[in-house]
C-alpha cells in the first residue's frame, strides 16, 4: 500500500469530517439543505463529499463555492415559494455571502 499523501490524508480527514456531520448533527439541526429540497437531489455535505471521492481536494475547494452559491439561491427561491424551512441556515455556507 502507497504511503499517504498530505494531499490523501487531508482528503481523507475531510471526508471524515463530512461523514460526522452527516451522521450527527445534520439530523438534528431542524432543517434541510435548500438545493436537496429543491432540486430533488443529493444535499451540499454530499455533493462536496463525492467531489472530494471522486475529483480530490482541490477540485472539492473550487467547487464548493458555487455550490453553496445555488444551495443559497435555492433558499431564496424556497422562501419565495412559501417552503418552510424550519431553523434556517445557520452554519452551512449557503447563506454566506460569497
Amino acid at each position: 500500500m502507497p504511503p499517504l499523501t498530505f494531499n490523501r490524508m487531508v482528503r481523507r480527514s475531510a471526508i471524515s469530517s463530512i461523514n460526522a456531520y452527516q451522521r450527527y448533527l445534520s439530523p438534528r439541526k431542524g432543517f434541510a439543505c435548500p438545493h436537496r429540497v429543491l432540486h430533488q437531489s443529493e444535499s451540499c455535505s454530499e455533493y462536496v463529499k463525492q467531489t472530494l471521492s471522486r475529483q480530490g481536494l482541490f477540485a472539492a475547494i473550487q467547487a464548493a463555492p458555487e455550490r453553496f452559491q445555488a444551495c443559497g439561491s435555492a433558499a431564496t427561491a424556497l422562501r419565495v415559494n412559501g417552503t418552510r424551512q424550519q431553523g434556517g441556515c445557520i452554519v452551512i455556507p449557503c447563506c454566506i455571502p460569497i
